[in-house]
């Protein structure tokens, strides 16, 4: 047996039973839509094994792209987790056969409380379809299951319907890449669209600032103490007109074969540093310092006057950057 070949072979014979099952989506799959789309409650995701693993995980894309929906264990449900339901709410139970018992035990509640029912199936006459408001079909040929036994392309099949459900409620709902980020404060996306510069800046104690006037071996000092390999360089009114960094006392040294530390700071200083405010987006500041090849971004107020310094280090901790 060559591996590669029944690798590639098994993964298209999956890509192939989705292909097909979209000849299958009709009005019955967007009743089924629309059931969900003016859903006052919660989308009620039911199965048992590894169809239910699908719909756990079918639940979990609804919830992360503005449904609200949770997962019920069909064989749970009947010891006591019917309790999650409510008159408000709509059920969609995956059984490739619709006639898994632990879900048909599941439907007399269902229907005494008048909640909606929709059916991911491959049987269009089986018991769990004929009780459904709304049937998608997700029938795949006998063949493209091992042994004619082995769930693959049939939970393949319906979690690729769950999916574009869940991408066409989101579409419907105008739902965009900030309302996911407040679903995932944690993750990457998250981090790139809610973080501010505010939240990760150096400031109070921490932030190396020189009057104009500083000599250079004080302003190095400084430096030096606040650790962040630079200090803004300020007016007697505490405005912001520039920035040294490690990186210009290395260029500068270079350049000037005499002695810097008797210097003045405003002489050796970056003068108008590019700077941002602290309610910028952490991500935007990101885009600025990549456009300007810098390493870190002094932060001012209304008043021009430094309030803090984000570096790039900082957005790499964050997980902004990645």
């Amino acid at each position: 047996m060559n591996i590669i070949e029944t690798l590639k072979n098994e993964m298209l014979l999956e890509a192939k039973a989705v292909t097909k099952a979209t000849e299958y989506i009709d009005s019955h799959a967007e009743d089924a839509f629309n059931l969900i789309l003016n859903c006052k409650g919660k989308v009620v995701l039911t199965g048992m094994g590894k169809t239910g693993i699908i719909a756990r995980k079918i639940s979990a894309t609804l919830a992360s792209t503005g449904t609200t929906s949770i997962f019920l264990h069909a064989a749970e449900g009947i010891h006591g987790d019917l309790g999650m339901l409510k008159k408000e709410d709509v059920v969609i139970a995956i059984s490739y056969s619709g006639n898994t018992k632990e879900v048909l035990d599941l439907i007399p509640y269902i229907k005494f409380l008048k909640i909606p029912l929709i059916s991911i199936t491959g049987k269009l006459e089986s018991q769990l379809a004929l009780a459904s408001d709304a049937v998608i079909n997700g029938t795949v040929p006998l063949e493209y299951e091992p042994l004619g036994l082995v769930p693959t392309s049939s939970t393949t099949v319906a979690l690729a319907i769950g999916d574009a459900l869940a991408i066409a409620l989101l579409r419907a709902r105008n739902f965009e890449e900030k309302d996911y980020a407040q679903f995932h404060p944690g993750g990457t996306i998250g981090k790139k669209l809610l973080l501010r510069v505010k939240d990760l800046m150096h400031k109070g104690d921490d932030l190396p600032i020189v009057n104009a006037d500083t000599m250079m071996y004080e302003a190095i000092s400084v430096m030096t103490e606040k650790k962040l390999g630079c200090t803004t360089v300020i007016e007697e009114n505490g405005t912001m007109i520039g920035i040294i960094t490690d990186g210009d006392l290395r260029r500068i040294l270079q350049k000037r074969k005499g002695e810097i530390i008797e210097l003045l700071a405003i002489e050796l200083m970056t003068h108008n540093p590019v700077n941002v405010d602290s309610e910028m987006l952490a991500v935007e500041a990101l885009n600025i310092m990549e456009n300007h090849n810098i390493t870190m971004l002094p932060v001012v107020n209304t008043k021009d006057q430094p309030v803090g310094l984000l570096h790039m280090h900082d957005l790499i901790k964050a997980g902004v950057v990645g």
